[in-house]
């Protein structure tokens, strides 16, 4: 996993990167490392994987790019609001989608556009202490929760991939996937307390913490879930798959789509039916065992979550399978 931010981009040269990026994010390494400080910055740049053998890498692209998608169109940001709970469903209008971008730029960039985008969409109601008669403003999601979900996804996720990030603002929830899986001894349920912090792309992360996007201590999912409790919404859920995705469920609906059955009431025979059809092909996507189990995605996810780790695991990526373990 570690080629993957390391591979060099043939076409990108430094001439190409945000000199000025490039330049602060250099100072600030060198503070406190007088070693380092005294390099040339050419050496510094092999040093710290900014170049390789002199070729410009994917994640100084990236990072320090004006404009990353003109050597990976693909790499972006899809950013939808859906009038209702499930994509399909229709506005009053008949609309599909009540905004929808196609967010780009570098890292920083398309981090900032997109916290951006879910601050535009989501309500703000004005609570009142009825002791101070102090105001507050206060939005549907905590902006911290939803910049620590949105920089995990684009930190963490597979640049070998050709799928975008996707931000899904939905009437009862905030969802963020990203394409990729957890780093190998990390689960979805660890992730709810304190655990190791495992970058998939430690290249990416380097930069991204000297720019103040992420800490380097593994907090990022303990912070949504401390967020979203301190608003009083619901626990946020992880799920994995073939794509690692954030739920965030807004206040004031007790409802959870309608197609997504809690995860403690899943049936076990459903379960063995899941596990039985994966045994059969491993290669079988999640859409598929729908289909042939006649069952929602998202009861598919959640059985998966009940076998995972546990009876499976999905090895290769996005064109993996799933191996059997149990």
């Amino acid at each position: 996993k570690y080629q993957d931010d390391i591979r060099t981009v043939q076409r990108a040269t430094l001439t190409s990167l945000d000199a000025a990026a490039l330049n602060l994010y250099i100072e600030k390494l060198k503070q406190g490392k007088p070693n380092l400080a005294n390099l040339d910055d050419r050496e510094i740049y092999e040093l710290m994987s900014i170049t390789r053998e002199r070729e410009v890498t994917l994640s100084a692209v990236f990072m320090f790019s004006p404009y990353p998608q003109a050597y990976f169109p693909q790499l972006c940001i899809t950013a939808i609001v859906v009038p209702g709970k499930e994509i399909g469903d229709l506005g009053d209008a008949g609309e599909r989608f009540i905004d929808n971008r196609r967010i780009e730029g570098n890292i920083p960039q398309m981090l900032d556009d997109a916290i951006q985008f879910v601050r535009k969409n989501m309500r703000t109601k004005t609570i009142i202490d009825p002791e101070t008669g102090k105001r507050e403003d206060r939005t549907d999601y905590p902006i911290t929760a939803v910049r620590e979900a949105i920089v995990n996804a684009v930190c963490h996720r597979d640049y070998t991939s050709n799928a975008s990030v996707q931000v899904m603002l939905f009437r009862n929830r905030l969802e963020i996937w990203n394409p990729g899986q957890l780093p190998y001894g990390l689960t979805v349920q660890k992730l709810a307390g304190p655990h190791k912090s495992l970058p998939s792309n430690p290249l990416l992360a380097d930069p991204m913490y000297l720019a103040g996007y992420i800490e380097k201590v593994g907090t990022g999912t303990e912070d949504i879930l401390s967020k979203c409790s301190e608003w009083g919404l619901r626990m946020p859920e992880f799920h994995q798959e073939e794509d690692f995705r954030v739920v965030i469920w807004r206040e004031g609906d007790p409802n959870r789509s309608k197609s997504d059955p809690n995860p403690i009431q899943i049936n076990p025979s459903f379960v063995e039916k899941v596990y039985q059809s994966i045994v059969n092909d491993p290669s079988i996507s999640r859409s598929r065992l729908s289909k042939q189990l006649n069952c929602s995605e998202r009861q598919i996810r959640n059985a998966i979550e009940e076998l995972r780790e546990k009876r499976i695991h999905w090895s290769g990526g996005t064109r993996g399978k799933w191996v059997i373990i149990g």
